[in-house]
């Protein structure tokens, strides 16, 4: 008998009605030039524009928001890059409780300094040397709190479901879906909800080179570790799929393309110059892999999530040679 998938369709409508007027409904982009150049008609969900600036909020709310509230009331602990880490700080400030999160050292400035002005507490660690979930799971159990992981979590899978559900809700039926993939939380949503409503999509992840172990595990049909990815686009600098997200997107995932910190830092800069947005390298490799020619036999209409915002400006520049 076939498993019961840890996430259903129904899951994600019922974490959309419990976000509604919690979260940012996030506007669709287009652009006459990026058709042309991709040969394509292409939608951006501008996730970007979301509270805390990603989409992390829409699964960190959904999960902390379900917790009992004794449990709730004895705060929420979180690991995470940045983007989780802003989520779950503001999901507890919403809530009334506290966070205390674990962020790695060289999580980017303006994440951790974000994430502590939600009124989080930051721990920080070494993510090439130290297990973040072993710490992460201590951490909680030492202060007993409530452990919300960054994607491995049916909550947060079905919260972060509904930006894909937005985004079909108005442009209707799309020949593919391109998500950017780190744990695979967004995928995997994304997957679970485009699916169910167009049984005909195909869904695309994309990841940066130097971290490609999605791309590897599904080619060798189990999980597989890389090592610790050194990439611009800290958001999916991870080693190994979610235990959880990984069945869900060996399911419903078609393929993952690659692109470089190169072909990302080109996505930011027409993000910027062309559709007058800001985006985190993480946010930018849907747009990296489409500018690149990544996507494999172009579909006629497109949807993009441009998953988040976060960069700070020194850092933007940078990147950008500005």
């Amino acid at each position: 008998m076939a498993a019961v998938p840890p996430v259903s369709f129904d899951d994600v409508r019922e974490a959309a009605a419990r976000l509604k007027g919690v979260v940012h409904r996030t506007p669709v982009l287009t652009s006459r030039t990026l058709n042309s150049l991709v040969g394509a008609e292409v939608f951006i969900k501008a996730e970007n524009f979301q509270r805390a600036g990603a989409f992390k909020f829409r699964g960190a709310y959904n999960a902390a928001a379900q917790l009992p509230p004794r449990r709730l009331a004895k705060g929420i602990a979180a690991y995470s890059s940045g983007n989780h880490a802003q989520a779950i700080a503001l999901a507890a400030r919403e809530l009334g409780t506290t966070a205390v999160i674990l962020m790695p050292e060289d999580a980017p400035r303006s994440k951790r300094e974000a994430t502590a002005g939600y009124g989080a507490e930051v721990v920080t660690y070494d993510r090439y040397a130290q297990d973040r979930t072993a710490l992460g799971h201590a951490l909680a159990a030492d202060r007993g709190l409530a452990l919300i992981p960054p994607y491995d979590d049916p909550h947060v899978i079905a919260g972060q479901g509904t930006a894909a559900l937005e985004l079909l809700e108005e442009t209707g039926p799309l020949d593919a879906l391109v998500v950017p993939v780190g744990g695979g939380g967004l995928i995997a949503g994304s997957a679970t909800t485009a699916t169910a409503l167009h049984p005909g999509i195909r869904v695309i992840g994309v990841e940066p080179e130097a971290g490609d172990d999605t791309k590897r595990s599904l080619e060798s049909g189990t999980r597989v570790t890389v090592p610790v990815p050194r990439t611009i686009a800290d958001g999916q600098a991870l080693a190994t799929p979610g235990e959880i997200t990984f069945p869900v997107n060996q399911r419903l995932v078609d393929g993952i393309s690659l692109v470089g910190d190169a072909e990302i830092v080109t996505a930011m800069r027409f993000a910027f110059e062309r559709l007058k947005i800001v985006l985190e390298p993480s946010g930018a490799t849907p747009l990296a892999a489409l500018l690149a020619g990544r996507v494999d036999n172009p579909p006629r209409r497109i949807g993009l999530i441009a998953s988040g915002g976060n960069i700070d400006t020194r850092r933007f520049t940078e990147l950008l040679g500005c």
